[in-house]
């Protein structure tokens, strides 16, 4: 009985290894202060993603970004046209929507997300560099 109990766990532990390393898929929040690091550091043609509205983005912008409306009905389309094997660093007014996008980047198969975890107005807030059309 202790072989099959200790046998049985085996499995769970080989089991849980196993599927733990088939996630590939990872999603990271960032402060402003990483994700302005990790951004300027990248040497993988890594890709900024300003999830926000047009009249959001009229406001500024963060440098390099190409511009996905959340809130638009092309959205899910746009992103289905993303290589997954990229890495995007991705953000919004305040967070809430690009914890949403991450969340379906991840389910969608994306590799490498960073979210911009409170935003676009708090990389404002600090100071930051922005950009305006």
């Amino acid at each position: 009985m202790k072989k099959i109990i200790i046998a049985f766990f085996a499995v769970i532990a080989v089991a849980t290894t196993a599927l733990a390393q088939t996630q590939s898929t990872v999603v990271t929040n960032l402060s402003s202060e990483r994700f302005k690091a990790i951004t300027e550091g990248d040497k993988t043609g890594g890709v900024i993603v300003d999830l926000r509205t047009p009249d959001e983005v009229a406001k500024g912008y963060i440098k390099g970004a190409v511009f996905v409306d959340y809130l638009s009905k092309e959205w899910e389309s746009a992103v289905a046209k993303l290589d997954k094997n990229k890495t995007y660093y991705i953000y919004c007014a305040a967070g809430g929507r690009s914890a949403d996008a991450a969340e379906y980047m991840e389910k969608h198969g994306f590799k490498k997300v960073y979210n911009l975890e409170k935003g676009f107005s708090e990389w404002k807030g600090k100071g930051f560099p922005i950009e305006k059309k």
